[in-house]
């Protein structure tokens, strides 16, 4: 990892940033590295990068997508980018990638599969969950604007690692994301299995609506919904009845409400009940995504 994907990744990184317009001695600020390192990378291109990314079976348009994810990230701050790299590289460690370089550098390796056990599958689909959702959280923390639309309950943000099957194999923030000082702050680190209430919601949208991998609950009310409105978001409506004041209400009331035919949509609209908050569940094809969407309704909020 240190001594080739890393290189190959800081040289393909540092080729878009300066493509961007970004200077020298910014791009070493945010790869963490030297001016004179930066200028070998951008006088060598990338082919070399290209080849060495290569040996962990990284296409060229692979490698192109892995330098764009990490150019945006470490350029939001370094935590950021440790993120999205730890990320990437716990994929090519659980796919077996990495063994063949691995094993001819060290042959006594012949039999490990270590890697492959823990980031492979489900174990490592929930690990690149953890840092995805870990990646979307800080985008919220970081508007100023989220707090107006997080509702009494506070919020949730889940993602479906691999093929999640049951609420354990969700990832979600335990003790939810909370107001703190007029910011959006989460209680906890995220983990698998944090919330039963909106993997519950996220799995039943899922089956429905496959390409869903993401749900963040938000508030709801007509501002809410003349936002969603205007920026062509579907929303699905369920509650508006007298119910029992518990989180399973609402998970009970989607599933109804989808056993018909729902159509498309883009978001579930729990417009509450007896003791039940109004909630808007907004749905994306990932933690990032939803969390960006989730932005976007919030700097459209109408603040009186």
């Amino acid at each position: 990892m240190s001594q080739t994907f890393l290189p190959a990744m800081r040289q393909l990184v540092a080729v878009r940033l300066r493509a961007e317009g970004l200077s020298q001695s910014k791009i070493a600020r945010l790869l963490g590295t030297t001016q004179a390192s930066v200028s070998m990378y951008l006088s060598s291109g990338p082919d070399r990068a290209v080849a060495a990314l290569s040996m962990f079976s990284v296409s060229r348009a692979d490698a192109d997508v892995y330098a764009a994810r990490l150019a945006s990230a470490v350029s939001r701050g370094a935590a950021e980018g440790v993120g999205t790299l730890v990320s990437i590289w716990t994929g090519i460690l659980g796919s077996g990638a990495a063994c063949g370089p691995h094993r001819a550098q060290y042959p006594g390796l012949a039999d490990c599969d270590v890697c492959v056990r823990a980031y492979g599958g489900q174990a490592g689909a929930k690990v690149r969950a953890v840092a995805d959702v870990s990646d979307a959280v800080r985008l919220l923390e970081s508007s100023d604007s989220f707090v107006r639309v997080m509702p009494a309950v506070s919020v949730n943000l889940a993602l479906a690692a691999g093929e999640a099957a049951s609420p354990s194999d969700v990832v979600a923030i335990p003790g939810r994301i909370v107001k703190v000082k007029g910011r959006a702050k989460a209680m906890l680190p995220p983990e698998a299995g944090a919330s039963a209430h909106i993997a519950s919601v996220l799995l039943l949208a899922r089956a429905v609506r496959p390409e869903f991998r993401a749900c963040i609950n938000l508030r709801y009310d007509d501002k809410i919904a003349s936002v969603l409105k205007r920026l062509g978001l579907r929303t699905l409506s369920v509650g508006g009845n007298a119910r029992a004041a518990t989180e399973d209400a609402t998970v009970e009331a989607l599933r109804r409400r989808l056993e018909g035919s729902p159509g498309r949509f883009d978001a579930v609209a729990d417009e509450g009940g007896d003791g039940i908050e109004p909630n808007l569940y907004l749905f994306a094809s990932g933690a990032r995504e939803v969390a960006a969407l989730a932005v976007k309704l919030a700097e459209s909020y109408p603040e009186s």
